[in-house]
């Protein structure tokens, strides 16, 4: 199928023309769907619509689009072949890849996040799945968007809009903590992001580290595991990383390899130890509970928060609740705002948030949601954050 340009107008936003998608998936009853949605969304805007990826790669330049929906298995060139050379002709093209979810999808999906792919989605089994699921179309059309228009401000020099979808979280600002504090001096702080007031360090080291995370998260977690190996020696290390079944397990699988240590995904009702990286099962929401005086995982299938399951709200906000300051969490990379509530409860408790900062963030969603609520101690950049992490273990011990 040859491109097909889309005359229909849209909004913009802050006077720009409307976000340039190209759709390439081989089915398309899957293609005529995800065009129309798109199309729906005032500042979207559908200019090709194709079958294979070698079509894509020719007409790329052509339809010039800002985003491209990539489709892993297809005919003739598949999305994992067809990637690197959509990017070496475009470069900052944003490329989202498209997979259903078995685990041979997800592994390509996985190495196609390190080839330079900005994001993935999971597609429903079949097309009746993909048509009636809300929560798909709700985060196909929400990445496209925030990506979209990152990579367009970046282009054009200017500071990034906050297009965040409106938070819904109701919550008082913590009050202040009561106690001595200290700022961690091995690791300079850098000075807050314009409009974002820091919290103190508490003196007290934390005991307990907690990660949260969503778009982007993949990348920016294997860098963060690869180098917190004396963390996770000592302390238990738990991870929600919004991705479905499947994923989770090889992402499990590959933080297991960068680290070095043991990491797979929680069993309800285990013992949460010291020397373990626990990550939420995909499809399933972790918390962490007290049974017989011991601190378990606790798995469910709840309804999804902030649209995710699992969602990084309850594994902090249950960690609050059990361990009080011990915790130290971190908010990555990731669209929305999951992760502010907890992060308040996790201040209410007594201990610390450290968030991602703008620059190094796939998207400033989760961490700038956090940092502008006045939950954070620090916002770091990515490669800053493990070093940050160790010292406030450790203190001034080697």
């Amino acid at each position: 199928m040859t491109a097909a340009a889309i005359a229909t107008p849209s909004l913009s936003i802050a006077g720009q023309d409307p976000i340039r998608v190209m759709v390439v998936d081989d089915a398309i009853v899957i293609r005529g769907l995800v065009s129309r949605w798109i199309d729906a969304t005032p500042d979207l805007k559908v200019v090709a619509s194709l079958r294979t990826g070698q079509e894509a790669i020719d007409q790329l330049e052509q339809c010039d689009p800002d985003v491209v929906l990539l489709d892993v298995e297809m005919p003739v060139l598949d999305g994992i072949s067809a990637l690197p050379v959509l990017l070496q002709k475009k470069r900052n093209l944003v490329v989202i890849m498209v997979s259903t979810l078995t685990r041979r999808n997800a592994e390509v999906t996985l190495k196609s996040l390190s080839l330079g792919a900005s994001d993935y989605i999971p597609k429903p089994d079949n097309t009746n799945e993909v048509s009636t699921s809300a929560a798909f179309q709700h985060d196909l059309v929400e990445k496209i968007r925030q990506l979209g228009w990152r990579r367009r401000y970046r282009m054009l020099g200017i500071p990034l809009p906050r297009i965040i979808p409106h938070s819904r979280i109701a919550h008082p600002a913590p009050a202040p903590i009561e106690g001595n504090f200290e700022e961690a001096k091995l690791v300079p702080s850098l000075p807050p992001p314009a409009g974002i007031k820091l919290r103190p360090f508490h003196a007290s080291l934390p005991r307990v580290l907690l990660i949260g995370s969503s778009t982007g998260g993949p990348q920016a977690l294997s860098a963060l595991v690869a180098g917190i190996g004396s963390v996770i020696d000592r302390a238990p290390v738990l991870i929600t990383q919004h991705m479905p079944p499947t994923f989770t397990t090889i992402l499990a699988e590959h933080l297991a390899r960068v680290s070095g240590r043991p990491v797979r995904e929680a069993e309800d009702g285990e013992p949460i130890l010291a020397g373990k990286v626990y990550v939420a099962p995909g499809g399933r929401h972790m918390r962490v509970i007290r049974r017989d005086g011991a601190a378990v995982a606790a798995l469910d299938t709840e309804p999804p928060i902030n649209f995710c399951r699992p969602a990084v709200d309850p594994l902090f906000s249950s960690a609050a609740k059990v361990w009080g300051a011990w915790n130290l969490a971190l908010i990555l990379t990731g669209m929305g705002t999951d992760g502010t509530q907890g992060a308040a409860d996790i201040v209410a408790a007594g201990g610390t948030v450290v968030a991602q900062d703008e620059a190094t963030s796939v998207v400033w969603g989760m961490p700038g949601s956090a940092a502008h609520a006045g939950l954070c101690s620090a916002v770091l950049p990515l490669d800053r954050i493990a070093a940050k992490v160790i010292h406030l273990f450790w203190g001034d011990r080697p």
